[in-house]
């Protein structure tokens, strides 16, 4: 099999001393076909691109996080090309749905293994997401995250993050929405809504991991209000597995919808990169439209 790797180097785990090089000497040490990865000083997605129609590729390896693969997954969609997977982000939630070893040495036995398989895909507005995308008060959050990618976090920039949280449960406002599906309108002020490829699972030691990744559906999980009481009977739902029907959480199924709002944009986090999107946001789900590489058949 014929691949190309795309490494992002602003990923989170490529701070603690791995480098394209060195995870290219180890694909070929396994017999795989490498072929030249696009110029590394073009911006991401242009080095995607150039990938993906590279002569006789079968698959593009991406080195990086869940955002980078959102981006990676924005081209290869319907492409008849593969996604393989190097877990090199923060969460590397993707690569856990998948059942995708988090270790470097691990994730490239299952690239040389080649096993595919088809997944959902979701879309808000023409924007892609692999697995969630979110609006509300996590949107806004996001920034303070930015402040410390690819930093190892000590005490003292753990607890600037837990402020910076708390600053945002108060004043934070809800936001006005009107939900439409199939017909039906519904007003909600709202402090989260999370959209949701499929939905996630519940159990032990389960936190935001999928039930299933091509099950054909979307997930709407909706507070209302998310005070700091509400936040700490949620993370000790999430710790004891049984979150889902905790006080002040709605959840409901849809194939397609649509949230209006009166506003000139909204902050929408897509696999926890944000971007602006205008109103009405417009959701749907393509069932099995991606292409992925996995160890063995998952959820």
């Amino acid at each position: 099999m014929r691949i190309v790797l795309v490494a992002n180097a602003a990923s989170g785990a490529f701070a603690y001393g791995v480098t394209p090089d060195a995870i290219r000497a180890r694909l070929r040490a396994t017999g795989l076909d490498l072929a030249a990865e696009p110029d590394e000083t073009l911006p991401l997605p242009d080095r995607l691109r150039a990938a993906l129609h590279t002569e006789g590729v079968a698959a593009v390896a991406v080195a990086g996080g869940d955002g980078t693969l959102n981006c990676a997954a924005g081209l290869l969609a319907g492409s008849g090309v593969a996604l393989g997977i190097l877990p090199f982000g923060t969460m590397n939630l993707l690569a856990k749905d998948l059942g995708i070893p988090l270790d470097l040495d691990g994730a490239i036995a299952v690239l040389a293994a080649g096993q595919t398989r088809a997944v959902d895909v979701g879309y808000v507005n023409g924007h892609l997401f692999l697995i969630n995308s979110v609006l509300g008060m996590p949107a806004r959050m996001v920034r303070h995250r930015e402040m410390f990618r690819g930093r190892r976090l000590g005490v003292s920039a753990l607890l600037r993050l837990a402020a910076a949280t708390l600053r945002h449960l108060g004043p934070y406002p809800r936001l006005s929405t009107v939900i439409s599906e199939g017909g039906r309108r519904t007003r909600l002020r709202v402090r989260l809504l999370a959209v949701i490829n499929n939905d996630y699972a519940e159990g032990p030691g389960k936190i935001l991991e999928r039930s299933q990744v091509d099950g054909g559906e979307l997930t709407l999980y909706i507070a209302r209000r998310l005070s700091p009481w509400r936040l700490a009977r949620l993370a000790l739902g999430f710790g004891l597995g049984r979150w889902r029907d905790g006080v002040g959480l709605e959840r409901r199924g849809a194939t397609r919808f649509a949230v209006s709002a009166r506003r000139g944009a909204l902050r929408v986090m897509n696999d926890g990169e944000v971007r602006l999107i205008a109103p009405p946001l417009r959701y749907r789900l393509m069932p099995r439209a991606l292409t992925v590489i996995v160890a063995e058949p998952t959820r």
